[in-house]
Parts: C-alpha cells; sequence; structure tokens
C-alpha cells in the first residue's frame, strides 16, 4: 500500500509564507506516512488575481504576476530540502529558457532532485496573456509509482489524461488554482457548478482511464478568485477515496496500485478495449473547421 494525499490550501505572493506552509504540510504529511504529497497549482507564488479580459498580465502589470522562477533555482531547490523522502507535486511559474517567457508549471520532486517537470498545456479565460502554452504530457517513474502531471483546465479536456495512461502512468496529479463561477455564483459554493465540474471531471477521468487521481486545489481567495478547495484522491472506479471538502486540508488515502489495477482491469479494461481506428476524430474535426 501507498499513501497519497491532496491539499488544499491558500497560496499567496510571499515566498516566505509558501515555503512555511509547505513545511508545515510535509510535517504532517510524515506524521501520517503519506509518500506522495500533492500541492497545488502555483503553490510557490500565487496564481493570477483575476481572468479573462481583466486578468494579470504581462502587459498590463508586472507587480500582480508571480515570480518566474527556474527548476534549477533556488526556489525550488527549498522545497526539496524540505520534501527528503517525500515525493512532492508542487505548481509554479516557470522562466522558460529564453529568459523571458513564462510558464504555468508544476515539477514532481524530492529530495535528491526533480524527477520530472510539465508546462500546462490547455489556457482557460485569457490566461494565454500571462503564460505561454506547454505542448506536451510526459509520465516519469517516482518511487510512489509511474506519475503523470495536469494542471487544473486540464482535467476537461479527456485526451490530456489519456496519453498519459496510455503512457505507463498509474497516478496522475492533478493540481488546481480552481475558482468559483464568475457569475451566478452560488451561496453555498459546494453547490456552485464550477465546483460541480471540477468534482465531476476529477472522477470522470480516474474512471475513464482506471488510474488513481490525487487533485490538489487552492482554497480561500486571491485576488478576485474565490476557490472551491475540494482536493481529493480518487481510484480507478472513480470513486472518492478521501476529500477536503471547501476548506484547507489534507485529504489522505492509502492505495494499492497492483492490486486494484488487477481486479479493475482484470475485466473491463478501458485503455486494452480502445478502437482507435474506428475514432479518427481530428480527420473529421479538421473537415468541420474548414467547411465553418
Amino acid at each position: 500500500m501507498t499513501r497519497v494525499a491532496a491539499v488544499s490550501a491558500n497560496f499567496t505572493r510571499d515566498l516566505d509564507q509558501n515555503y512555511a506552509l509547505v513545511a508545515t504540510l510535509l510535517e504532517e504529511a510524515r506524521a501520517r506516512d503519506v509518500r506522495l504529497l500533492v500541492l497545488p497549482e502555483a503553490a510557490i507564488g500565487g496564481y493570477l488575481s483575476s481572468l479573462g479580459n481583466h486578468g494579470d498580465t504581462v502587459a498590463t502589470t508586472r507587480r500582480s504576476l508571480p515570480p518566474a522562477i527556474r527548476l534549477d533555482g533556488p526556489e525550488l531547490a527549498t522545497v526539496r530540502a524540505l520534501a527528503g523522502d517525500v515525493v512532492v507535486a508542487v505548481g509554479f511559474c516557470e522562466l522558460g529558457e529564453d529568459g523571458a517567457t513564462r510558464y504555468n508549471a508544476a515539477a514532481l520532486l524530492d529530495g535528491g532532485g526533480v524527477l520530472g517537470s510539465y508546462r500546462k498545456v490547455h489556457q482557460p479565460l485569457g490566461e494565454h496573456l500571462s503564460y505561454a502554452a506547454g505542448s506536451s504530457y510526459g509520465v516519469v517513474d517516482t518511487p510512489v509509482g509511474r506519475v503523470g502531471l495536469q494542471i487544473c483546465y486540464d482535467k476537461a479536456f479527456p485526451e490530456a489524461a489519456r496519453s498519459m495512461a496510455l503512457d505507463g502512468a498509474e497516478i496522475i496529479a492533478s493540481l488546481s488554482a480552481w475558482p468559483a463561477a464568475r457569475t451566478a455564483t452560488a451561496e453555498d459554493l459546494q453547490q456552485d457548478r464550477w465546483t460541480h465540474r471540477f468534482n465531476l471531471f476529477d472522477q470522470a477521468r480516474a474512471l475513464d482511464n482506471q488510474v488513481f487521481w490525487v487533485a490538489s486545489n487552492q482554497s480561500g481567495t486571491f485576488g478576485s478568485l474565490r476557490y472551491v478547495g475540494n482536493a481529493k484522491v480518487v481510484d480507478p472506479g472513480g470513486n472518492v477515496l478521501a476529500t477536503t471538502g471547501l476548506g484547507a486540508g489534507m485529504a489522505v488515502a492509502d492505495i494499492d496500485v497492483a492490486g486494484t489495477f488487477a481486479a479493475m482491469r482484470g475485466g473491463m479494461f478501458h485503455l486494452r478495449d480502445r478502437r482507435p481506428d474506428a475514432y479518427d476524430v481530428d480527420r473529421e474535426w479538421a473537415g468541420v473547421l474548414a467547411g465553418a
């Protein structure tokens, strides 16, 4: 059995606050024998303070943008030192190789170094004004198994998780800064339509691909955004094993990758039973667009 945890917490522009919170969360994780800890999107430096036409952009302001850091920089080195033997997934703003381009990114790391990294591919609500898009998904071998990374809006695209499952992902870490709806927000955020979508995507992607899904999220507020929390661990049958609900906290669950895969995939194996020869969706969609 492997114990994994998804975090719901509030991270800001204050790096010292971020490190202190990460240290506290790792202390709790170690006390609970957690081997994989998934922190939210933008856990180091915070997310954008707003989205859409009035969102943070390089053109309008630099003061409110998250600090851009490198994979080999001191910020992630600090997280690695805190991580020790716990594998940590953490979100941050990555500075590109050209020293100017910014990416919404995530890394898998432990005390030994960075195990893998990812740049967010799918960008919602004007996020492209602040970040460049990534172009690929990768899966890496870690001490807790074969893990894939994705960020927030990526979960709305079945192809993203499917590509990682086909690459052998056993666990997908989905890091988010997922807010409540911007209009007609529900008084009870647990009943908000964007909360519903967040939870539905998590369960569907786990079941689609028969993988363990560990979904973190920001909580509380930042700028104009109200986050919906609901960090969770979902099993390959789409069952929620643990969740934080709206509040800050840590959703912890024990998972048996080999045993669960043998049971779940012994009969209905969604990856094996695919018929890609019948799917030629991209070509058909290209034809629709050409005729539009």
